[in-house]
């Protein structure tokens, strides 16, 4: 009888020494560049991180020595990516004939490549990583998914509040008995939705697509090759507080992916520090305050390529246009913003009415001329901030070059600049505020 009960305490024992649990916010399961970046931009909004790795490398099985070069994303700096770019220009600038200008494309080898965005994690305080960690199961546990993982043939128990699956078949998802939504298709005609007000990465082109490819919608905004991913295309169906990385993205990835799974992670890390901060789940998301969160961290909304995160106007810019009240074009290779040009009465006079209740009265009572001028847009943030307008005229230009950095001569009868509409929009008119639903609908 005793030497039973000594067997049973030593198969209890060594039961205990082989399982460890973990309770985190967020669990990132999957060796892809798009799962390393969610997990950082979790660890970064402070949400406690899990990223469960097992031996993740840049360009899979490129020889060492053998130089990666991508042509991809260069024009559009973004977030973690523009920082994983800015790293290796540094590792390389002093190597001879290499090409440092801003936009060219860059090359490094793939173990380098692999150290800088491990490197990257090692900074982040709030993520922890586990090397050689597979995936094996996962069941809900209350309002936490509980998920098991191997570790040198350890079982380790993780529970978090969300899990973000960032294996190419959306392994994770399958086995917690969710469904998957379409791949997202920059094909596809979007023409009659808004759903770039939901963006939550972007992009000039995916890998192999041409700006004058004659079989794509002529009416989808962004204009192809130019894309916005929504929010709603990393979600699952029958599981909460479970989202996707690799499984929204469409075709094969090679290295020429790498700008947009690293954009795509940061937004999907953004979204998933969403519902563990607020302990709310993927049913109940604030689009702006996920894109607020993603803005911070200098991460794009719309692909814009001639306006750089160090103007000054770069944020009102992305805000504003998320709203759909400014919007870029398609010229050759590129999506632009074109900060310079007039702004057209016809162009934001749709979204000014249907943000604010007051717009169509004040449209009918100034008849603005086909050019929206300086006076135009004074007259109407007056009217909505209920301030009187000559009050607001001597503060605006007083404030003109000094605080907003404007360049052109404060002047009410010259038709004001897209620049200058964006910046004053945003801040007295502030519509990225106004919620929209994850269709890109305003929400009263």
């Amino acid at each position: 009888m005793i030497k039973r009960l000594l067997i049973l305490l030593l198969l209890l024992n060594t039961s205990f020494l082989n399982a460890q649990t973990i309770k985190t916010d967020v669990l990132v399961v999957g060796n892809s560049a798009s799962g390393i970046a969610s997990a950082i931009q979790c660890g970064r909004s402070k949400v406690k991180t899990v990223l469960a790795d097992n031996g993740f490398k840049i360009g899979g099985g490129t020889l060492e020595g053998q130089m990666l070069v991508l042509d991809a994303g260069n024009n559009i700096p973004s977030g973690i990516w523009g920082e994983f770019r800015k790293h290796v220009r540094e590792l390389y600038s002093k190597t001879p004939g290499y090409d440092t200008a801003q936009n060219a494309a860059i090359k490094f080898e793939p173990g380098a490549g692999t150290a800088i965005l491990k490197k990257i994690t090692d900074t982040v305080k709030k993520l922890t990583v586990y090397q050689n960690a597979i995936f094996s199961a996962i069941k809900k546990d209350g309002d936490r998914w509980e998920v098991s993982l191997i570790q040198n043939g350890k079982t380790i128990t993780v529970k978090a509040r969300v899990v973000i699956d960032a294996t190419e078949a959306g392994a994770v998802a399958t086995k917690a008995g969710a469904k998957f939504y379409d791949t997202f298709d920059n094909h596809a005609d979007n023409s009659n939705t808004k759903l770039y007000r939901t963006s939550i990465a972007t992009g000039e082109a995916l890998p192999g697509q041409l700006y004058n490819d004659a079989n794509t919608p002529k009416l989808n905004y962004p204009q192809y090759p130019a894309f916005c991913i929504p929010v709603n295309a990393v979600l699952v169906k029958d599981a909460d507080n479970i989202l996707v990385t690799e499984k929204a993205l469409p075709g094969d990835r090679n290295i020429q992916y790498l700008p947009l799974q690293l954009q795509l992670g940061q937004g999907v890390g953004t979204v998933a520090a969403f519902c563990a901060f607020f302990k709310t789940t993927t049913k109940h998301l604030n689009v702006r305050t996920i894109q607020g969160e993603l803005l911070d961290f200098k991460g794009s909304l719309l692909p814009f390529t001639d306006l750089s995160q160090n103007d000054p106007a770069w944020r009102a810019v992305q805000q504003v246009c998320s709203t759909g009240m400014l919007r870029g074009s398609q010229q050759n290779a590129a999506f632009v913003f074109m900060p310079d040009s007039a702004v057209s009465t016809n162009e934001v006079k749709p979204v000014l009415t249907e943000i604010y209740t007051r717009a169509f009265l004040w449209f009918n009572k100034e008849k603005p001329g086909e050019m929206f001028t300086v006076g135009n847009a004074i007259s109407f943030i007056s009217d909505y901030t209920l301030t009187e307008p000559q009050l607001l005229i001597k503060s605006m230009q007083k404030a003109w070059k000094a605080q907003y950095k404007f360049k052109s001569d404060f002047d009410l009868k010259r038709p004001i600049s897209r620049r200058e509409f964006a910046v004053l929009a945003n801040r007295f008119l502030n519509p990225f505020a106004r919620t929209v639903d994850l269709s890109g609908r305003l929400v009263n």
